[in-house]
């Protein structure tokens, strides 16, 4: 069986406490497990996860309680996913790799939030995608793909169709040098696609339907980072 793992951005599941895009979310991916693709989901925190951190600041928390805090948001955007997948989804969000793994057993889509603090959701899926074998990491973010610069901040910013591993890390630390630098994934997610093979490929979260286009309808429309460029559709 094909095995994917997708990261979520907490920001495009959950823009807003007046918007969710969970039911359309939960549609796409139910569209992948109806085609054959074992789904594994891992939900990030978004702007509330934010939010908190903000305040355990304000309030000289130290970092690990405050990332701690973090990860308990990224468990509710994960129990949140699972209500709107009902029957398809284990009941449960894993708090580990191996809960993660158990749970897939079961056959439904398995989501999960963040492990252990210091460690971004992105990171998360870069390991679960190694560790269960997966064929393709997918990284659901607020762009439309992996750009030369920041395209909020600079329009003549160039979009890549594909990069290496090592482009995409170069490309990390080069924006890490710039104050105030967003790049859609983090550089130990990165390194732990270089060091998996692990195909990475981003795509335009805002529109969820997008994954299954790709996935199954074979209409991908943003970035691949491999060695290996896989083809789609992918079953």
């Amino acid at each position: 069986m094909t095995r994917v793992v997708i990261s979520v951005g907490g920001s495009v599941l959950i823009p807003n406490l007046e918007q969710n895009r969970l039911k359309a979310w939960a549609d796409a991916l139910i569209n992948l497990t109806k085609a054959g693709i074992q789904v594994f989901a891992v939900v990030g925190g978004g702007g509330e996860a934010r939010r908190y951190i903000n305040v355990c600041r304000d309030i000289e928390l130290d970092e690990a309680t405050s990332d701690e805090i973090g990860i308990k948001i990224t468990r509710i955007n994960a129990m949140l996913l699972i209500g709107a997948l009902k029957d398809y989804a284990y009941p449960c969000a894993a708090e580990s790799y191996s809960e993660a793994k158990q749970f897939a057993l079961s056959g439904k889509i398995v989501v999960m939030g963040g492990v252990t603090p210091g460690q971004t959701t992105d990171a998360v899926s870069a390991v679960l995608a190694e560790e269960t074998g997966a064929s393709m990491m997918v990284n659901m973010t607020a762009v439309d793909g992996i750009y030369s610069a920041d395209p909020k901040k600079d329009p003549s910013a160039k979009k890549y169709d594909v990069l290496t591993p090592q482009g995409l890390i170069d490309l990390i630390m080069k924006e890490k040098m710039n104050a105030g630098s967003n790049m859609v994934i983090d550089l130990v997610a990165a390194k732990i696609t270089e060091r998996s093979g692990i195909p990475l490929v981003v795509i335009d979260g805002r529109n969820p339907a997008l994954i299954s286009d790709a996935l199954v309808g074979g209409k991908f429309s943003g970035t691949v980072v491999g060695e290996k460029i896989p083809k789609f559709p992918i079953v």
